[in-house]
């Protein structure tokens, strides 16, 4: 699954490597070094990161269902229990 960016992410990360490049490196680098340089990360970094979200995701959502019994737990027979304790 290739990762994809609106073309509005695409000019905010081309506008905040600049910037990085500007800032920490002293460089100043114009929009198509940019625009390579995101393709490499999405690339070759993108699916790292992406892989990870995904196990994080998949192990809350484990801790989740495992814990719907707890959290959504009602107690039946309600009404029986209750006329007995009244007795």
């Amino acid at each position: 699954m290739a990762i994809t960016l609106s073309d509005e992410t695409r000019s905010e990360l081309i506008a905040a490597l600049k910037s990085y490049f500007l800032e920490e490196r002293g460089e100043e680098i114009g929009d198509l070094h940019a625009t390579l340089f995101l393709d490499f990360i999405v690339e070759e970094i993108g699916p790292s990161i992406f892989n990870q979200a995904v196990k994080e995701a998949q192990a809350r959502l484990q801790n989740v269902v495992a814990d719907l019994d707890v959290n959504l737990f009602e107690p039946e027979f309600q009404y029986s229990a209750a006329k007995a304790r009244r007795r």
